[in-house]
């Protein structure tokens, strides 16, 4: 593929996934949450336990902008901090139970439009695509 092909074909596909962005955003449950906070906590699901300096880095946040999330997750019950059992200087942070239950909420209702808008508007075919696609995604993601 040409630079000019690559660059018309990051155009669309750019302003495809952040209109489906909006869309899956609009079904979110809410809590309140930021999406910054809501990272975080999807980020400790996947990950489990971590220290804040792990996050940041994973997250390319700020220690500060970090700090004040943190904070209000915690007041919220959506994550606890305790000492490393290993070492006693550093601190752990983990997802709660009402943590993982908001992110479970959270992925089930926007999954489920998702499922419903590709059963009725797609064909199988543009399903496995769009699942090819998305495999795609990821690893430019990761580069």
């Amino acid at each position: 593929m040409g630079n000019d092909e690559a660059r018309a074909t990051a155009g669309v596909l750019r302003q495809g996934m952040s209109r489906l962005g909006r869309r899956l955003r609009a079904e979110r449950v809410g809590y309140g949450l930021s999406l910054s906070r809501l990272s975080l906590l999807n980020l400790l699901a996947r990950n489990g336990s971590m220290t804040a300096s792990a996050m940041a880095a994973a997250e390319r946040l700020q220690p500060q902008s970090l700090t004040r999330m943190l904070s209000r997750l915690e007041n919220d019950g959506l994550i606890v901090r305790s000492p490393d059992d290993v070492d006693r200087r550093q601190v752990r942070i983990d997802i709660t139970r009402e943590g993982m239950a908001v992110l479970d909420e959270d992925t089930e209702r926007r999954e489920a439009w998702l499922a419903k808008a590709m059963a009725e508007r797609l064909t199988p075919t543009e399903c496995e695509l769009l699942r090819l696609a998305a495999g795609l995604m990821e690893r430019l993601a990761d580069g």
